[in-house]
């Protein structure tokens, strides 16, 4: 299997660079995984796929302002710095731009001194790992300094921090959004669960590893980037007291999926925990878990656009996509959504 047998042609106008006022107001392309039948809805309209005794499981990870700007000490040299991930207390494996200027010993100050962080060892792919200094609370230091970690396709300056996240995000430690949430308000959770709908709650800290292109031309030989994920023992029996009654259990995002199937054993059994997962779903994958999902559309190549097409069938998919780019659906993390069942 070929990464190339994933790419499509997308026009850069195609590409959301802001999100709706009204979230739930997308475009809903439903995706029959069986027949590859496509139906043209609004999202709002997902009610009308959902079945009592269902389960909604999202992911109530919630985004860092993980960027920020500041100068090497002693220089006026400008750096960008990307959190990734918390390894201690206050030491971050970071992305740093430029990476040449930041040496083991380099210092950086942010904000005029308010943050300074010191580069004591590079580590993976060149990424560096920063211990910070500050007085006060770091995530109030954060808020203040960092900006959103936009993908690097979206190029608008983003309004409202707010909108890069979900309405039930909760625990921190992301560094991008589990963008396909981003679709609903209170109003439709709540409906969802009028209706006789479970949801269900998992927590991935998703990673920018999501964005990194596959480099090997043999999807199998590719490597995932690790992310950290968490399921609680009352969701875990909420969500498998739904499989053993015999409905299904509907993943909201790739990240909600990934953490489900990683957490789910050969006897397709949920088990409660928390972990780092590595887990890589493409065409041949047999899913232990989900029926459904609930999803954006994704980046030609990605390692997304592989999982979306292990569960519908890659000629499914592409087909699909290529409707979508006809009917000029809006893509990626800001753009319309697409339900596979």
């Amino acid at each position: 299997m070929k990464t190339s047998d994933f790419y499509y042609d997308l026009p850069q106008e195609l590409i959301a660079q802001d999100p709706l006022e009204d979230r739930s107001a997308s475009r809903l392309m439903h995706l029959d995984k069986v027949t590859g039948e496509v139906q043209h809805r609004h999202f709002r309209d997902v009610l009308e796929y959902l079945k009592p005794g269902d389960c909604l499981v999202i992911n109530d990870t919630k985004v860092i302002p993980a960027r920020l700007y500041g100068h090497k000490v002693g220089t006026d040299a400008a750096i960008e710095i990307l959190l990734l991930k918390r390894k201690e207390k206050d030491v971050w494996e970071t992305l740093v731009k430029p990476g040449k200027k930041c040496r083991p010993g380099t210092v950086i100050s942010f904000g005029d001194g308010i943050l300074t962080g010191e580069v004591i060892d590079v580590v993976d792919e060149g990424n560096r790992l920063i211990r910070f200094d500050y007085e006060g609370i770091f995530e109030e230091i954060l808020d203040r300094l960092g900006e959103m970690p936009l993908p690097p396709y979206i190029t608008h300056k983003l309004k409202d921090k707010d909108r890069y996240q979900t309405v039930y995000a909760k625990h921190e430690g992301s560094a991008a959004a589990p963008t396909a949430g981003l679709h609903f308000t209170k109003e439709l959770l709540a409906q969802v669960e009028e209706m006789g709908v479970k949801i269900a709650h998992v927590t991935l800290h998703v990673g920018l590893g999501t964005f990194r292109p596959v480099k090997v031309e043999d999807v199998t030989q590719h490597h995932m980037h690790s992310e950290f994920y968490v399921v609680e023992e009352d969701q875990a029996k909420l969500i498998n007291d739904t499989k053993a009654s015999g409905h299904r259990v509907i993943s909201v995002g790739t990240t909600s999926c990934r953490t489900l199937e990683a957490a789910t054993g050969e006897d397709g059994v949920l088990r409660a925990g928390s972990g780092w997962t590595e887990i890589f779903i493409y065409p041949g994958y047999q899913f232990r878990m989900i029926d459904g999902l609930i999803t954006n559309f994704h980046l030609p190549e990605s390692t997304l656009l592989m999982l979306v097409s292990a569960l519908a069938g890659k000629e499914h998919i592409m087909a699909a996509y290529e409707e979508a780019v006809r009917e000029k659906y809006r893509f990626f993390s800001f753009g319309d959504a697409m339900m596979i069942e």
